[in-house]
């Protein structure tokens, strides 16, 4: 990836004073997402990359188990990296498309520090919150 796209500029951040979702904040977010997605991606590799090689050498019985846990768990944050890799990818669409900063729930713009914070988010706050709430009610009548 090109680590130009990756720089986010020093002197602009999105402002409430300023027109929601124009070009520039679309740009911004943009790269903010392929920044965190290069990140993640190169993360990975490189703990993956050092797992196989550590399992390689391991002859020792504990060493052996102890790498294969290590390996279990760096599998299961490859999963969960995969999945944030998947919204990401989402969110990348929705700005292509137009729709990234809205809530998809009302339609409504999701808060620019919400953005900043959770650039993947779909929800505003108060939908994220009726959300969870009916999840919690949900789970209790199981």
């Amino acid at each position: 990836m090109d680590d130009k796209i990756c720089e986010l500029p020093d002197d602009y951040k999105p402002s409430e004073n300023e027109e929601f979702m124009n070009d520039r904040q679309r740009e911004y977010f943009r790269r903010k997402l392929l920044c965190w997605r290069n990140d993640i991606e190169r993360g990975t590799e490189v703990i993956m990359k050092y797992l196989s090689e550590e399992g390689k050498t391991c002859t020792d019985t504990a060493d052996r188990a102890s790498t294969e846990t290590d390996l279990a768990y760096e599998l299961k944050s490859k999963e969960r990296a995969r999945k944030l890799i998947s919204k990401i990818d989402e969110a990348l669409l929705r700005i292509k498309k137009g729709t990234y900063g809205y809530c998809e729930e009302t339609g409504e713009p999701i808060a620019l520090g919400r953005l900043e914070a959770r650039p993947v988010a779909m929800l505003s706050v108060k939908a994220q919150e009726r959300h969870e709430k009916q999840e919690r009610i949900q789970k209790d009548e199981e």
